[in-house]
Formats: structure tokens, sequence, C-alpha cells
């Protein structure tokens, strides 16, 4: 077959890049053409995303695309979840779209309970429940009576408001609409009473595209200006997680998945959604995957801690280099500092460093002071809450797991692979870093023709990339310093399952 050649946009919550893949004899090569900072933007008391900077460094993407001297199949963007772009009647974007971090719908969900159950939001769209879900945002909106709301005519999940100014056209595409708590995951399709009991219409929201759908073609002006002509845009996963779980280099079904960097996902892929008392009790979320699967998992707070400590360090004027950070941590004794790290006062703390203190101190624990001491706890920490995670995902899958695949920038993190591998027992792969982009370049190729399906698509990644083995090692002292934990945060309660 003809190699062929397609362009990713992978937006991420602090950074994005283009990147350029092309398929060749059955392997994937792939090249970095921009990489840019994507920050929020603050507007008095707000957190907004500036999509028209976004919009400007995907053109800077295209004139790199063309100065490749390779004919670009498509275009595929993801990004972010949850948030979207208002769009009024005459298809103008209305202001900015808000950022998910943004104070406005803290509290909104239990307001939100008032009008109808948290058991029947959860059983209608088995998705967990955060203060900045899309549908608490548009709940926000409607209770402020805010007059952007009032005239947008419908809204565009942000990879999807970013495809329609390249192009033209609308789409709502299936996984980053299953990010917003108002698809249902068994149907496929949106839920109008959850809108309607947000004040908001339910034709706020198109009808659900697939992944490898055609969107359109580049429209004229950015055809010419980009000289790279009427390419066609395709609505790949535009969830970035579900892109990255796409190009998980898996052979068989039997493995969990961690999606490493701001966040952490860990999950499952399935066929079907899994929604019962426990998953609700236990937060566990239920997202569209690429060829109709679910992706079953638990939001975990990733590196926005040590990011965090950073940023605040930095402004010490010191900064650290990943090698430094690693060597930093063999000064400080095992486990003498433990958070849970999706303690609510880690979410957007003025100072993470005091919010840890903080945590250990109101928790009877030694409180860290240097900052290999904080480094250290948040890598302990982190493992440790990847167990917790892991083992209630043991007790509901289908299936036994038997590998745990890390993708994604923390897959390049060996000491928190191999923290993690002796933490939950099992072995951890790690690779692809670059997991999202990949996936996005083979949903294209899909629907291109070049390969037929999802565990085509995986074989390809496999034979293109190397991965990198952690064994479990140091297993009575991990598993002691593992009840440590679950004593500290208090995590240690059971449920039982029950359908709803």
């Amino acid at each position: 077959m003809k190699n062929k050649s397609f362009l990713a946009f992978d937006l991420g919550a602090t950074s994005g890049r283009t990147i350029l893949g092309t398929i060749e004899q059955g392997r994937l090569q792939m090249k970095e053409l921009t990489r840019f900072s994507n920050q929020t933007l603050q507007i008095g008391n707000h957190s907004h995303w500036n999509i028209y900077s976004l919009f400007e460094h995907l053109k800077t993407g295209l004139a790199a695309a063309k100065r490749e001297g390779v004919p670009i199949t498509s275009i595929g963007i993801d990004t972010w979840g949850v948030d979207f772009a208002l769009i009024a009647e005459d298809g103008s974007i209305l202001g900015i779209p808000y950022a998910y971090r943004d104070p406005h719908t803290i509290g909104m969900p239990e307001k939100y309970f008032q009008l109808i159950s948290h058991e029947k939001v959860y059983g209608l769209t088995g998705i967990q429940i955060m203060n900045f879900n899309s549908l608490y945002q548009l709940f926000a909106l409607s209770q402020a009576k805010n007059s952007l709301l009032k005239s947008a005519k419908e809204i565009l999940f942000i990879p999807d408001a970013l495809a329609y100014m390249l192009t033209g056209n609308k789409v709502v595409e299936y996984t980053i609409a299953s990010t917003s708590q108002i698809l249902n995951p068994k149907t496929k399709e949106i839920e109008p009473e959850l809108l309607v009991k947000a004040g908001v219409s339910p034709s706020i929201l198109g009808d659900i595209v697939m992944p490898g759908h055609l969107i359109g073609r580049l429209r004229d002006d950015l055809a010419t200006e980009s000289e790279l002509g009427k390419v066609k845009v395709l609505a790949v996963a535009g969830h970035d997680t579900a892109s990255a779980v796409a190009a998980v280099p898996a052979l068989n079904e039997n493995f969990a998945y961690l999606s490493s960097g701001t966040w952490s996902l860990m999950g499952i892929e399935v066929k079907d959604p899994i929604i019962n008392a426990t998953t609700l009790a236990l937060n566990f979320t239920n997202e569209g995957g690429v060829e109709g699967t679910t992706r079953f998992l638990k939001n975990i707070t990733g590196m926005w801690l040590l990011e965090q400590c950073l940023k605040d360090w930095k402004k010490e004027g010191i900064t650290y280099a990943y090698e430094k950070l690693v060597q930093m941590t063999t000064s400080v004794p095992a486990f003498q500092s433990i958070i849970d790290p999706d303690y609510e006062s880690f979410a957007n703390p003025s100072c993470m460093p005091t919010a840890i203190a903080e945590y250990c101190w109101q928790t009877n624990q030694i409180v860290p002071s240097t900052h290999a001491e904080f480094v250290r706890c948040i890598f302990e920490s982190l493992s440790l809450k990847y167990n917790y995670v892991l083992e209630k995902l043991k007790d509901l899958a289908p299936f036994p797991i038997e590998k745990l695949h890390v993708i994604g920038g923390g897959s390049k993190n060996p000491l928190l692979n191999q923290w993690t591998a002796n933490a939950t027992g099992i072995t951890v792969l790690a690779g692809p870093s670059e997991a999202t982009a990949i996936g996005n370049i083979m949903i294209q190729a899909k629907a291109a023709g070049c390969v037929n399906s999802l565990q085509e698509m995986r074989q390809i990644i496999c034979n293109s990339i190397q991965l990198d083995e952690f064994i479990p090692e140091n297993q009575t002292i991990w598993n002691e310093a593992y009840q440590k934990f679950l004593t500290i945060t208090k995590l240690n309660q059971e449920t039982s399952v029950q359908h709803i």
C-alpha cells in the first residue's frame, strides 16, 4: 500500500503539539512539527480557554505541514474533555469558553441533585460526579442567567469547535460528548431530561458522530493560506484519553491502562458500560471509546501535584531537571509522608506544598519540609493510589487483569513506573509516551483504509515502538505501606455490588 501521511493536533490543558504521522510498510513514523503553550486566560474572577489563540496555533501547524512537502491525507483534533464553546444562531462563537477549573461550578452538582437525584444522573450516564462536568457547567450558566447562554443556539465541545473553525461544519463527536455527563453510554445518545433540568434546551446539542467521521474539508481561505489544499478534517476520538487508549499496544483484552500526565486515568476497555451502586459509590466513569467500546475508568489527580510544586519553587528561583528529582528521592526515608492525591484541598490550591504539608500535619505524619520530601511523598502516594484503584478494577472487570499499560508522558518516568509495579504487584509495560497523538493518527489511518480494526491498529503500534517492562519488587514492604495508606486516607470502605 502507498505510504500515507496524517496530521494530528493534540491539545492538552497545558500544551499542544502538531504531529505528522506516516504509515510506511506496516509501521508508524512520527515527527513533531510544532509545540506550543496552552494556558487558561484569567479575566476577572473567571478562567477561560483562548480558543482564538489555539486556532492560530493550528494555522501555524498547517503551515509547518506544508513545509514537510508530503501530501496530507487528513487532519484530526483531540483535546481534554468537558469544556465547550457557545455558538450563536448566525454561526459565530459567543465569547470565549470557560475552563473546567473555573470556580463557577463549585457546589453545582449538589444544587442540581435537588432537581434530579444523584443516583438517577449516574444511572443514566455512568459518569463520575465532578463539579466541572459539562452538565454542571451548563447548569451554572443557566443559574447565573448568563446572557451568552441565552443567545446560544448550540454548543460544540472544544475539538469540535476547532474543527468547525477549520471547516465551517459542526458535529458532536461521541468520545468527547461522553465526558459531559449528558450522554447515555448504553444508547449512545443525549439524555434530554438532564438538559431540561439544567434549564437548557435539548436542541443545544446536535446528532452524535463516531470516530472516523468526515467532518469536512479545510475552508477555502485556510486551504489557500496553508497551501495544503482542501484536506479532509476527520472526527477522531476527540477526547484525548480516548485517542490514547486506542494506542495501548495490548495484544489481548486482559489489561488495565494508566494514561499518565497532569491527570492520571486508570481503567479497562469493555464492550458494555458498568453501572451499579458500587461504581457509583467509587465514582467510576464510563466514557466512550473507539469501535463502540467503553472506557471504564477512574480519574486520579496525577502529575498536577508535582507540576504545581515545581511552579511554586520556580517562584523561588529554583528549577529541577527530571533526573535531579529522581535522585532527590533517594535521600528521603520511604513512606514517611503519604497523601490521598485526590483530596479536595489539592484541586487548585494557592500553594501546593502548603496544602500537602497541612494534610500531613492533620493526619499526624511527618510534615514534608524539603523539596526532596515533597517529591517522594507525591510519587509514593500516586503509586499507592494506583494500587487502590486497580484493586477496585480487578473486582469489577469481566476478565482477569494481567498487565498494566502506562501510556502518555508519565510512561517516561521509570521511577514512578517501578514504584507502580511494586505497589500493584503486577507487571507494568510503559509506552508509548505519545499515545494520544498515535491514537489520533491511527484512527485517521483506519478511516483511510490503512488498517481494518482496532486490533490491527494496536499491532502496528507494537511493531513501531519499544516498550519498557517493570517487574514488581519488595512486595512485603509495599504491602505494608499500602495498609498505612488506607489507614491515613480512610479509603478502606467496602461496598457491595448492586445494579441500578
